[in-house]
């Protein structure tokens, strides 16, 4: 098992869950990505939303892949991000987990460039596999990893949601 195992999974969780709101509700999203001039239409971001978490699906079962395919998605909203900040505030949400007031943040871009790299990493390495495969390679029946797993995945909805809140709220 490779030291990137916890921080990939983290980012395939974070995927599926930011994937999942947009397919229900595609509005924020949407209004982001008009906000920049990127194709915006409501069935395209639930087909993209589908689409993350179907590649978060394919991470989770281990398909060789996938870690290629969740360092695009990631990359992907470097670009996102870097262009919204680039706006300077014009967007009011990043759409990422399909609530409002989320706007993106330096902290975001780089956060994603990190679940980016990493899962980049995992994808030439090939070290890891299928989230059952890393379970069964960990001591206690792999129940402290994933007890890991869901913290990070709540600390990086913390960072990636509620931080930007909270530092709209200290402005005002």
């Amino acid at each position: 098992m490779s030291a990137l195992t916890g921080p990939y999974f983290i980012a395939v969780l974070l995927l599926g869950l930011a994937g999942a709101p947009k397919v229900v509700r595609p509005d924020d999203t949407a209004g982001a990505l008009a906000s920049v001039g990127w194709p915006s239409a409501r069935w395209l971001v639930r087909l993209g939303g589908a689409v993350e978490v179907g590649i978060a699906v394919a991470a989770l079962a281990g398909l060789p892949a996938a870690p290629w395919l969740i360092a695009a998605c990631y990359a992907g909203f470097v670009i996102f991000v870097a262009v919204a900040l680039r706006y300077g505030g014009l967007v009011a949400s990043c759409g990422c987990f399909g609530r409002p007031d989320t706007p993106p943040t330096r902290t975001h871009l780089a956060f994603v460039a990190a679940c980016s790299v990493s899962a980049g990493l995992v994808a030439l390495s090939g070290a890891v596999g299928s989230l059952l495969t890393a379970l069964r390679a960990q001591p206690a029946a792999g129940v402290p990893f994933l007890l890991a797993l869901a913290t990070g995945t709540c600390l990086g909805l913390l960072l990636l949601e509620r931080l930007p809140q909270l530092s709209m709220r200290a402005r005002a």
